[in-house]
């Protein structure tokens, strides 16, 4: 059943009449999907109800590149001329090269609306003083955060990347109740305080919100930003093609829940076979999102690649997810699936015996990697025998995610540290 729970059932009839009327003009509007639509042999007449969206064909990432390559700068796909876009976002890269998303007006205020509901979800309220330490200028983590929480009433403190020294005297001088940045900068802010012989607990954070990658959820990453900063941590799930933020963690509900209201339906299917897949408690899958009411960027059944697990339901039955990884990261070894974040996961178990930083090596572009997975691994403050460290993690890697794994330990600081998505794989060179 396509997007079940994750529209509210009141929102349901609304959400299949916008969309109804978003197919039935998109041809006109985007060469693209007229092409699609014509060689899947299916027209908008085709949608009565929400479950009849899977009768359409996906969209890949690599399909809006060769549309952008196509047709420069923002693509057969864009449903409206530039002179109609108000800014412009390009995606991070993580698995290729960036490419422009164009935001109209209409778009920009329902990024807002969406946004600002998912940050609400996550705790932050017009009384918070939040630092963005995350990218300011094309990410989509940037300039819309900022529209919403100031949407909020939030105090924005906007200092964005490379300027932890700032973020620091901010937390000094302003009273900042939260912070807001990707997983991955959590870590390196708390590790460059402890740098400065401070700790992180001194300045009386109240709220840590992340996104932008998988990790947020982990259980052991968790535990380590909690401790740290002594405040509780939520996270948030989007994407830059089509919302920076879709999915918002309610303080203790163990969970992120669909918070993109009317403007989007999700689907969870199989990332092999692409076939749905019921959001029940305990399923995993890959989301997929289409645009009910987008201008720019009219996206039909969009490929995320993000792996998500049905944690739970929350009190209205909402599906509650985590995001455990990104199916073009994944790697195969002797059968077996293997996430990165999983095995940084199992490594920050074992803080302060390691710091936590953790890098795969892969001989080849994978995803089939042949054992032992190769994973370097940072020793901590406290490593104790290093050796036996070594088979604690490798045994740990084995009996946890049944891959036969070798640990090599390399000194603190060794490893790339990044203020926006840490690189989790390295080939082999």
């Amino acid at each position: 059943m396509v997007n079940s729970g994750f529209v509210a059932p009141e929102d349901r009839d609304a959400v299949t009449a916008a969309l109804r009327t978003q197919l039935d003009g998109l041809p006109a509007r985007s060469p693209f999907y007229a092409d699609s639509f014509a060689e899947h042999g299916v027209t908008p007449s085709a949608l009565s109800t929400l479950d009849d969206l899977a009768k359409f064909p996906f969209t890949t990432k690599q399909m809006l590149r060769d549309s952008q390559a196509e047709a420069p700068p923002l693509g057969r796909h864009a449903g409206v001329d530039l002179t109609e876009v108000v800014r412009v976002h390009a995606s991070t890269g993580t698995t290729g090269k960036p490419s422009w998303v164009g935001v109209t007006r209409r778009d920009a205020a329902a990024w807002t609306e969406m946004v600002a509901r998912a940050f609400r979800t996550m705790g932050a309220t017009r009384e918070d003083i939040v630092v963005h330490g995350a990218g300011l200028t094309l990410f989509v983590g940037g300039l819309p955060i900022r529209d919403a929480l100031e949407s909020i009433g939030s105090t924005f403190v906007p200092i964005g990347t490379g300027a932890s020294e700032k973020v620091v005297q901010a937390m000094d001088t302003l009273g900042v109740t939260a912070l807001h940045s990707t997983p991955s900068y959590v870590r390196y802010l708390a590790e460059y305080v402890r740098g400065l012989g401070r700790d992180p607990r001194e300045f009386g954070l109240r709220k840590v919100f992340v996104g932008g990658e998988p990790g947020g959820g982990e259980p052991a990453f968790r535990e380590y930003v909690e401790r740290e900063w002594g405040a509780p941590v939520t996270e948030g799930l989007g994407n830059a093609d089509m919302a920076p933020v879709l999915f918002g963690e309610a303080p203790g509900s163990g969970g992120m829940r669909f918070t993109g209201g009317r403007h989007v339906v999700v689907e969870l299917i199989d990332p092999d076979s692409g076939e749905p897949v019921e959001a029940e408690p305990g399923a995993t899958g890959e989301l997929v999102y289409t645009s009910v009411d987008r201008e720019c960027c009219p996206l039909v059944r969009f490929r995320t690649h993000d792996r998500v697990v049905i944690t739970g339901r929350a009190e209205d039955g909402a599906p509650l997810i985590r995001c455990v990884g990104r199916t073009d990261d994944m790697l195969i070894v002797l059968g077996v699936n293997v996430f990165p974040s999983a095995v940084r996961d199992l490594v920050q178990t074992q803080h302060p015996r390691t710091t936590g930083a953790v890098q795969i090596v892969v001989p080849g572009t994978g995803p089939r990697v042949e054992p032992p997975l190769r994973v370097e691994a940072e020793w901590g403050e406290a490593p104790g025998d290093r050796d036996q460290l070594r088979q604690e993690l490798e045994g740990l890697i084995r009996s946890r995610l049944s891959v036969r794994a070798e640990v090599t330990l390399v000194p603190p600081g060794t490893l790339e540290r990044s203020e926006m998505k840490s690189r989790l794989v390295r080939l082999a060179g």
